[in-house]
């Protein structure tokens, strides 16, 4: 038997390959999905993008998606207040079984790192004071869930997730990355951790 890489493994399960489903681990344990409301979140400090997505028995169905927008007007702690409060209201509004938020990987300086991270922290700060689960993905494993390639473009992801979610009206880079991440926690959430 030829070993298969990650990726290979990754665009087998789904797709929905069977002789996968028979052979592999990582198929058995990613094809079946999540089933409940997704809160899905891509964090920054001026563009974060927010998306609530209900998964049922594999049929997903695009509810809400936002940009939170902050001009240069608004300093770094207002932002993150901001960011803490609006977080909180579409959590009051939609009522999200988990939330799903992408992680930061690589960033060009340590100043970058630092606002990141101070942003995903008041994000997870509400979250977690609500008591909602909160699972993190990279954003190769998103964008390999959602297109089949871990190094497509923002274009081919946001046109994907507006093909498979019907959506005909003009959504921007953040919510569809916020929708992308939703859909990855929808599409391979581990049946372990049901």
């Amino acid at each position: 038997m030829v070993k298969k890489s990650t990726r290979q493994l990754w665009t087998e399960a789904l797709s929905g390959s069977k002789s996968l489903v028979k052979t592999q681990h990582v198929a058995r344990r990613y094809l079946r999905g999540y089933d409940g409301v997704i809160l899905g979140i891509d964090p920054s400090l001026r563009g974060t993008g927010v998306a609530i997505l209900e998964s049922r028995e594999k049929q997903n169905r695009f509810i809400f998606s936002e940009r939170l927008s902050f001009g240069a007007r608004l300093s770094f702690y207002q932002c993150l207040g901001e960011i803490f409060k609006k977080i909180g209201d579409v959590v009051d509004k939609y009522h999200p079984d988990c939330v799903a938020i992408e992680q930061t990987i690589f960033v060009q300086n340590y100043k970058i790192a630092q606002i990141l991270g101070s942003v995903r922290g008041a994000i997870i700060a509400v979250l977690a004071n609500k008591g909602i689960e909160i699972c993190e993905y990279p954003p190769l494993r998103i964008k390999q869930a959602v297109t089949g390639m871990g190094r497509a473009s923002k274009e081919q992801v946001m046109g994907t997730i507006k093909n498979l979610l019907n959506i005909n009206h003009e959504i921007s880079g953040d919510e569809s990355d916020a929708l992308a991440v939703a859909c990855c926690h929808a599409w391979t959430f581990p049946l372990s951790e049901k």
